[in-house]
């Protein structure tokens, strides 16, 4: 009988421990863990991160790290971080929090637009993705990649189409760099192709052109007349003469890019730059800016006219007027040039 109660005892206690041990599980493994208020918050977890700093990131989002760590002790997450972007809900347990930053890396919404540089470009990735802008920088000037894909100093940043794009977080500088190559080939699609060819165009000097044409007009409608003025004077081998090259030039050899020039002067024109299309036949060697998709398919898609003149409508901001004749054009700009005195324009 005292050997019974005795077995009775230690199963009993057995029990016990054991409900214990797995109430102790149930709660680190099922119990809701988050302490933010909000229904979801970020978590970005670099790609060489150890599981300090896993739980240094986790540590303000969670009611209970003792936990989540033993937790992912025993899921093994803790020796397998893999970096990212990830998203906890409210309410998540420590069992779901490791299920989603093992499994759930969350595409992100990258965006860039009219990158004046490619200095500019690298400061605007490293803002939404890992890699910082020096990395991303680097990957886009390797002369062997820019080799292998037919792009120089100049021209590079022809390969940059601005639009959004879904990236992961952890993407690499040359991961980036190669899914940008895949969007320009993507983008230069047969029918592209085939019209800059019809223009006796490659690609790269579509782009050209079509960032001088995004800088002369920001009125998408009037980019395909635009367009075809500097086509016209393509075609005659005239000098484009346009003023945003000019300004261009300035910045690129003085190598301040912050200059803001609203009134080019007669001096300006003389800089000695490939950039200067007052001073060097046909299109520059390189986009002057990153130009809108607009802006290259209004140079694709150009109006036929016969204008090679234009200046900007005092009448009609954002507009301009167009000309055949130098005499008609003289006439268009007396109206600008008494608009721009009037308005104490020196620089």
């Amino acid at each position: 009988m005292y050997i019974k109660k005795i077995i009775l005892f230690i199963v009993l206690v057995g029990l016990v421990l054991g409900g214990i041990f797995v109430f102790y599980v149930y709660s680190a493994f099922f119990t809701p863990n988050t302490a933010f208020e909000n229904d979801e918050a970020y978590v970005y977890i670099n790609s060489d991160a150890s599981f300090d700093d896993v739980k240094e990131k986790l540590k303000p989002l969670l009611i209970d790290i003792d936990d989540f760590e033993k937790t992912a002790q025993q899921k093994g997450y803790a020796t397998n971080i893999k970096g990212g972007k990830y998203i906890l809900k409210k309410g998540l347990s420590n069992n779901d929090i490791i299920n989603v930053l093992r499994s759930k890396n969350a595409p992100i919404k990258l965006v860039f637009n009219n990158q004046e540089r490619i200095e500019n470009l690298a400061g605007r990735i490293a803002q939404q993705i890992e890699p910082d802008s020096i990395t991303l920088l680097n990957a886009f000037n390797d002369q062997l990649f820019l080799n292998a894909n037919k792009f120089n100093e100049h021209n590079k940043m022809a390969m940059y189409i601005p639009n959004s794009y879904e990236f992961f977080w952890n993407t690499s500088a040359e991961e980036f760099r190669g899914r940008m190559l895949k969007e320009y080939k993507k983008f230069w699609n047969d029918n592209r192709t085939a019209k800059a060819k019809k223009l006796n165009l490659s690609p790269t000097e579509v782009i050209s052109l079509a960032a001088v044409v995004h800088k002369e007009t920001a009125k998408v409608d009037e980019r395909p007349k635009v367009a075809g003025l500097y086509l016209n004077r393509v075609r005659k081998r005239m000098l484009l003469q346009a003023d945003p090259t000019v300004i261009f030039a300035i910045k690129r050899e003085t190598g301040n890019y912050d200059t803001v020039i609203k009134r080019v002067l007669y001096k300006d024109l003389e800089i000695k730059s490939p950039y200067n299309t007052y001073k060097n036949v046909g299109i520059p060697p390189g986009p002057i800016i990153m130009p809108d998709i607009s802006a290259i398919d209004g140079v694709l898609n150009a109006e036929k006219h016969n204008y090679i003149y234009m200046v900007a409508n005092v009448k009609n901001f954002g507009y301009h007027m167009f000309a055949e004749t130098a005499r008609q054009h003289n006439r268009n700009k007396v109206q600008y040039i008494n608009w721009i005195n009037n308005q104490r324009i020196t620089r």
